[in-house]
């Protein structure tokens, strides 16, 4: 549909126009046109002098240096390789003594970060290639210490392969079976909200390995309907469809069983470690220590406010308590995930004081100091320093739009290592004399360097020149960030971007897009800002067929300390569209903006805010779209939902808090996007949604994915779903 609505002074041309125009074309905006080159995969080497990482054409993997920024040496190379040869490859796994690597091939997606591979033991030194397993694709390999075992998970069973034995292959477990129990690898829930892959590490010596098991033989199924579809095509569903169903624990229901075991791997004795554990508690870490008689066990109760962090001996079974964590309402996920179990330490990020600072225990569990962090909150945790007593992280600052890194040295005094302003990540090498920093701004991508332990710059690696000239021609608006307080006396930060040729004088549409989720963040002082990341780059696209653009954090979002943060705690969506629709007031008061054509979308948890705003009661919203939207948290799982909710038996007033009770009240043109094949947010959520709306005799317009998960890609997915969501704010904000 192609279509010019003259408004006021202000034109909205349709998104066919603007594919016409010589702007920037929605294909640009999803095909790469306009990609950020990248750092692939750095990995510090043993000698704390140099790193490896995949060449740019992706057929070498290449050691660089971090004094000088070149390259030093092939490690790895695709066409000079002894005994097997393949002719590319997608990612690598270096030994913990640097002198092989695991060739990652021919991988398979699964779910979120799960995925099969092809692996290969790659030789650096005699540059010999040979295959892990003749037994089909593995999942989750890891290496021993001495780099002379591997063990690996195929169809949730464990694997051992010994290299000085002609990588002689033995089953470890045999137990394993689809739906029903899995050994080394976190289950669906696990992988999505505690963000891992592998439960499989072995112990310090390599004589013993230890794994999580997951008895997920009583959680409930969801099954998801797959058609033939394209890109791929399922040839078995041409006719029929098929079902795949795998195990879900939905809020309330019943989880995995989990437990931790050990294999001794010269006498072939399988252990239960004794991890005291709830009896619907959770396991979210396994860790090594340089002990050989100790591993690090997290457990965490179903509520997810206390985590334990216990020392287990894998020969022994004995645990022994080291830190009990309690804070208030929940611990948070990146908090868990940040720790770091050095040689004699464990440095443990925590909010128990309202903020997120750093704390040093020894690995008896003795508190040892609370590092005197700068004002601001702790957004990573990079690693502490033995030798000098000094810790290394990231932090927003004073200023939650940004963030640097920083070191607190052992006497307190704290640096910021990298002082312009923007968005600042840290890959620090073995020793902690270097560090690869990735840059950016709002404005500009991104630029890494290397420097070194205090901040200077010694060599610029990537700085994305091409990128920013490529992007010149297009004149991309500059991102405004602005500052309001809303009636009920919350200060908000938001970010604007208008049309390259805004003119003061006119009234412009605004379309909001935000996502709102506990602990995010979209207004950021960063590349990867805006509604599809990339420099905002689908933003400016809707900014060319006349509309500003506008994001705002609400109540709930990261940043701001963990008052800001918790406040939304079993109550999800009713602070938060509160926020946005005081947001979409304060815009509506601005002169150039038309206050009677503002629309609002977002994706997953933007979904469903989305739909809370868009009824909440102030019609403040003419048009809104919502993709892939959670629209009951009883139907979401339990590990996420319980963070911030507890279960529904517990607080079944909060739950009622959703869009589906809500629907009578929804105001505005709606559009509701989703994919059949979403394991994440289900369709579940949209059918049981849109029935709401039609007994409510609301009208609204529904896209289907076929096939598409919760990201909704492949083939030509991405550019038609951005295009409906353009096309239906051109055709309803008038």
């Amino acid at each position: 549909m192609k279509r010019i609505i003259l408004m006021g002074a202000v034109l909205l041309m349709s998104a066919a126009s603007v594919l016409a125009s010589g702007n920037l074309q929605l294909k640009q905006v999803v095909d790469g046109t306009y990609s950020a080159e990248n750092l692939r995969t750095v990995t510090p080497l043993v000698d704390g002098e140099s790193y490896a990482q995949i060449s740019s054409n992706r057929k070498q993997i290449v050691a660089c240096s971090y004094k000088t920024g070149k390259q030093t040496e092939v490690l790895f190379d695709v066409n000079d390789t002894k005994g097997q040869t393949i002719s590319a490859f997608d990612d690598y796994i270096l030994s913990p003594d640097g002198k092989k690597m695991l060739i990652q091939t021919r991988t398979h997606r699964i779910y979120r970060r799960s995925f099969t591979a092809e692996y290969y033991i790659y030789n650096i030194g005699t540059k010999l290639l040979e295959r892990l397993s003749d037994g089909g694709p593995q999942q989750a390999p890891v290496w021993s210490n001495d780099g002379l075992q591997v063990a690996f998970v195929r169809e949730n069973n464990i694997y051992l392969v010994k290299l000085l034995y002609d990588n002689a292959e033995s089953q470890v477990t045999k137990d394993g079976k689809w739906n029903e129990v899995i050994n080394g690898i976190p289950d669906w829930v696990y992988e999505e909200e505690f963000g891992f892959n592998s439960a499989l590490s072995f112990n310090a010596d390599g004589t013993m390995i230890c794994w999580i098991r997951f008895d997920e033989s009583q959680v409930k199924e969801y099954p998801l309907q797959m058609f033939k579809g394209s890109y791929p095509v399922m040839k078995d569903n041409a006719t029929y469809p098929g079902v795949y169903s795998y195990k879900y624990p939905k809020a309330g229901e019943v989880n995995s069983r989990v437990s931790v075991l050990s294999y001794d791997i010269k006498s072939h004795q399988t252990r239960i470690l004794q991890v005291p554990l709830d009896h619907d508690g959770y396991i979210p870490r396994l860790k090594a220590t340089r002990d050989a008689d100790k591993m690090i066990v997290y457990t965490m109760n179903r509520h997810q406010d206390v985590l334990n962090i216990y020392s287990v001996n894998p020969r022994s079974t004995v645990s022994q308590l080291l830190i009990k964590e309690t804070v208030d309402k929940y611990v948070e996920e990146d908090a868990m995930s940040g720790i770091q179990i050095t040689d004699n330490h464990m440095l443990v990020p925590s909010d128990r004081d309202g903020h997120m600072k750093l704390y040093l225990y020894n690995m008896n569990g003795q508190l040892l100091k609370q590092f005197s962090t700068p004002i601001g909150e702790v957004t990573a945790v990079y690693g502490y320093d033995e030798a000098t007593g000094s810790v290394y992280y990231q932090s927003t600052g004073g200023n939650p739009l940004n963030r640097g890194v920083y070191v607190t040295l052992k006497n307190g005094k704290t640096q910021l290592l990298t002082p312009k302003a923007g968005w600042n990540t840290a890959i620090f090498s073995k020793g902690y004399r270097y560090f690869v920093n990735q840059w950016s701004d709002c404005n500009t991508p991104y630029v890494f360097t290397t420097c070194s332990s205090a901040g200077k710059e010694l060599a610029t690696l990537i700085d994305n020149q091409k990128l920013r000239q490529a992007l010149s021609s297009i004149q991309l608006p500059t991102k405004e960030f602005f500052e309001f307080t809303t009636s009920e006396g919350v200060k908000l930060n938001g970010v604007m971007i208008k049309p390259s040729d805004f003119t003061p004088s006119k009234k412009y549409p605004v379309i909001m897009w935000q996502y709102s989720g506990p602990g995010s963040q979209q207004v950021t002082n960063a590349w990867s800002m805006g509604s599809m990341g990339s420099g905002a780059l689908y933003d400016t696209y809707l900014t060319q067929l006349g509309f500003i653009v506008v994001c705002v954090d609400g109540r709930g979002t990261g940043g701001r300390g963990a008052e800001f943060e918790k406040c939304t705690y079993m109550k999800l969506g009713e602070l938060e569209s509160k926020d946005q629709v005081e947001a979409a007031l304060y815009l509506g008061n601005l002169p150039y903006v038309d206050k009677d054509n503002i629309g609002i979308w977002g994706w997953s948890y933007g979904g469903f805010n989305t739909l809370m705003s868009m009824s909440e009661g102030r019609p403040v919203f003419k048009a809104g779209v919502a993709v892939a939207p959670p629209t009951d948290w009883r139907y979401y799982d339990t590990v996420y939902t319980e963070r911030f909710m507890r279960t529904p038996q517990e607080n079944a007033v909060g739950y009622d808090i959703n869009p589906i009770n809500r629907a009578s009240r929804m105001s505005g043109k709606l559009l509701i996007c989703h994919g059949l094949a979403d394991d994440n947010v289900h369709p579940q959520n949209t059918y049981e949604y849109t029935e709401a709306l039609v007994q409510a005799d609301k009208d609204f317009k529904m896209n289907v994915y076929t096939n598409r998960n919760h990201s909704i890609y492949g083939g030509n997915t991405r550019n038609h779903l951005l295009r409906q969501i353009a096309e239906h704010f051109v055709e309803y904000l008038k």
